[in-house]
């Protein structure tokens, strides 16, 4: 018996429920969907932040006509694009679709309501990321940063075609160019960068056509003999040693800022944005960290040694 009362109170729940749906739909009529801005069924209807729904079209003549990203009923302002609120779409042309399909072919005719509904869309479209032909979306700050590459990308052509196109006009000094390959032109070049004192011997080497593979040879015997007749020991020391140097590194060492730029372009083009924008510090660095090659011949370039002015100077109070 008990098994019978709680089989037929389900069937009379599941009959309740049953009726329940049909007059829940009847009881929702056309004045639970209207826009509030054309007080018709809402057409497409368009959710906002604030959770207001109104019409496509009636949304797009109000913003086309205030030029205001807010709602027309609570004034609260909308962020983004607003979309179709697909649901509440599909929910409305379900329950009234002959009413609908009327308002559409009411708003079709209305040439107004098309522009407005172009000038909106094309509104959106302008606010909305981009989407890539990888299928990507790009973020908003997208276009910034893709010109600060371009920028930078213009910059790094810019300076390798400089870089270069210096190379042809550094590929001919002598601190690229191995010893052994050195022509006597070449060697007589090196002989007068050594001072003005050595330009007196220069003639010497030119009869003798001493190129790069003889200078290697040369020792400090031959300098005292014919033709080379180097009478002068200090002048003889001065010629071995940047000779000895010149073996050690296989090419000649620079002496002048553009040699050094060319055996050292990083180091080169750091020292010039550096010691603009901060001398001290870069000094520091360089003491710090690149004591011998770059703080010593900067310093010996811009502070010479003064002891020869001290010598004539005690010479002639003596």
């Amino acid at each position: 018996m008990e098994e019978d009362e709680t089989l037929q109170g389900e069937l009379e729940r599941a009959k309740v429920e049953t009726h329940a749906a049909p007059e829940i739909g009847r009881r929702m009529s056309v004045s639970d969907f209207l826009c509030h801005c054309c007080y018709g069924i809402l057409v497409n209807p368009t959710t906002l932040n604030c959770g207001h729904s109104f019409c496509r079209h009636c949304l797009a003549l109000w913003w086309v006509s205030s030029k205001k990203n807010e709602c027309p009923e609570c004034r609260e302002k909308w962020e983004g694009f607003p979309k179709i609120n697909i649901l509440l779409r599909d929910v409305i042309e379900k329950l009234f679709s002959d009413a609908v399909e009327q308002r559409k072919e009411d708003i079709q005719q209305n040439s107004d309501v098309a522009r407005s509904l172009a000038t909106f869309q094309k509104y959106g479209n302008d606010q909305m990321p981009t989407v890539t032909n990888t299928g990507r979306i790009n973020p908003r700050g997208g276009g910034f940063f893709s010109g600060v590459l371009t920028a930078l990308t213009c910059v790094a052509v810019v300076l390798l075609g400089y870089h270069w196109s210096s190379r042809e006009f550094e590929e001919d000094l002598l601190v690229h160019k191995p010893v052994a390959k050195w022509t006597a032109e070449e060697v007589i070049l090196w002989l007068e960068q050594l001072g003005p004192w050595a330009s007196h011997y220069k003639e010497s080497f030119l009869l003798e056509k001493v190129n790069g593979r003889l200078l290697l040879t040369l020792t400090e015997e031959d300098f005292m003999k014919e033709p080379y007749s180097i009478e002068n020991s200090n002048h003889r020391k001065a010629i071995m040693a940047e000779l000895e140097c010149v073996k050690t590194l296989g090419v000649k060492p620079p002496q002048n800022l553009w040699e050094y730029k060319a055996v050292n372009p990083g180091k080169s083009l750091f020292l010039l944005y550096a010691l603009k924008s901060s001398p001290r510090l870069s000094m520091l660095y360089l003491y710090l960290f690149d004591y011998t090659e770059a703080f010593l011949p900067f310093i010996h370039t811009i502070c010479p040694t003064q002891e020869d002015k001290y010598e004539d100077v005690v010479t002639k109070l003596l």
